[in-house]
């Protein structure tokens, strides 16, 4: 079974999809593999006018797969460690390099780095019953992926630090409140809303959308990749703290960790 499968309709919308569901779509090793060479591959797509992502079973993505990895390394050859927390994020990363627009059709959970995921795409569309966020702090460590450069810019300062610092997941319907998705509906109808309105934007000027995303990103000194990187110098400093072996130790173990800030 490919760990992400992908499907071009004849309109010109691609569809994405995380296929590892008995791992709830996590950032495995084979998973982060798949997901870019899928994009390798759309990068060269002629024709390409809108690309929706989603994922399989009950998870968006639950991020980082702690019995697996949490860091990665990339090619041959030494790597820092931040190096190898930039590299756990740079095939989600590749999101960015899609001059169409991108919607996320959150089926499920998205936890840490597969929130962050989403938080790449254009356009979110949630299950109003899932769960949302970031929950770092409850592991000790900084966030990933952009998510603090990213979050402030799409729900506001305030938003963002309650969510950053608790920790705390939020449902769809809170999501679509605060701004974080365009959408809240139910699970059966947040994948046909999405291609619906991949349908719609498919059918405008390709040359004109293209150009107008790129305007606006532009226009916003958008610049996601470099915040990702400055986060994987804090995230792998944090990584190396005993609040993090605490924090992933009582995450598998499932109880409450017990923080000392060391």
């Amino acid at each position: 079974m490919d760990a992400v499968r992908f499907d071009l309709h004849d309109n010109g919308v691609a569809l994405v999809t995380l296929n590892r569901p008995e791992g709830r779509n996590s950032m495995t090793p084979e998973l982060l593999e798949g997901f870019s060479l899928v994009m390798d591959s759309i990068s060269a797509i002629e024709g390409l006018r809108c690309l929706v992502l989603t994922g399989s079973g009950t998870c968006f993505s639950a991020g980082a797969d702690f019995r697996s990895i949490v860091q990665r390394d990339e090619g041959p050859g030494f790597r820092m460690p931040h190096e190898r927390s930039y590299a756990m994020y740079t095939p989600f990363l590749k999101l960015l390099d899609v001059e169409v627009p991108v919607i996320a059709a959150m089926n499920g959970h998205a936890v840490g780095g597969g929130f962050g995921l989403s938080l790449l795409a254009d356009i979110r569309i949630a299950n109003e019953a899932s769960k949302y966020g970031a929950t770092f702090a409850k592991l000790g460590l900084h966030s990933g992926m952009a998510i603090s450069y990213l979050l402030p810019r799409l729900i506001g300062v305030a938003r963002a630090a309650e969510l950053l610092f608790t920790g705390r997941l939020v449902s769809g319907r809170q999501a679509a409140t605060m701004g974080l998705v365009s959408e809240a509906l139910s699970e059966k109808d947040v994948l046909p809303h999405a291609i619906r309105l991949a349908d719609e934007i498919a059918a405008n000027a390709p040359l004109a959308v293209r150009s107008m995303k790129r305007a606006f990103y532009e226009g916003l000194d958008w610049q996601p990749r470099r915040a990702a990187f400055a986060e994987a110098l804090a995230q792998a400093h944090t990584l190396a703290t005993e609040d993090a072996e605490e924090g992933v130790r009582a995450l598998l173990e499932k109880r409450k960790p017990d923080f000392h800030g060391r």
